[in-house]
C-alpha cells in the first residue's frame, strides 16, 4: 500500500483486544484495548473508546483515548475528545473544549 491509503476501518460496535499494526491510514470508531501502530495516520472517531498506546506519523483524536501516544509529525485533538496520558510529538493542536489530562513532550525531528 502507498502512504495515504486507507488500511483499516474499525466501526462503532467493534471491540478489539491486542496489537493493531497498520500499513496506511486507519480510522477507529470502536473499542480498542492494547496498542496501535501505523506508518501513516490514525484517526480516532467520536464514538471510539481507546485504552491503548498509539504510535503513528499523524494522530487525530475526537473520541476517548487513555494511553501514551507518539507521533512523528503531529497530534490533533478535536472537540469533543477526552485524552488522558502522555503525548510525544513535534507539533500539537488542541481544540478549545477538549478535556486533556496529561503531559506533553515536544521534540524536534531535526
Amino acid at each position: 500500500m502507498t502512504q495515504g491509503t486507507m488500511a483499516a476501518i474499525i466501526e462503532d460496535g467493534c471491540k478489539l483486544e491486542g496489537n493493531i499494526t497498520l500499513n496506511g491510514v486507519g480510522r477507529i470508531a470502536g473499542i480498542v484495548n492494547g496498542t496501535i501502530f501505523s506508518n501513516d495516520t490514525v484517526i480516532i472517531s467520536e464514538a471510539a473508546v481507546i485504552n491503548a498506546d498509539i504510535i503513528a506519523d499523524v494522530i487525530m483524536i475526537s473520541g476517548i483515548v487513555k494511553g501514551d501516544i507518539k507521533a512523528t509529525s503531529r497530534v490533533e485533538i478535536i472537540k469533543p475528545a477526552r485524552f488522558e496520558g502522555t503525548i510525544t510529538t513535534p507539533s500539537l493542536i488542541v481544540e478549545d473544549g477538549v478535556i486533556f489530562h496529561g503531559t506533553t513532550k515536544m521534540h524536534d525531528d531535526k
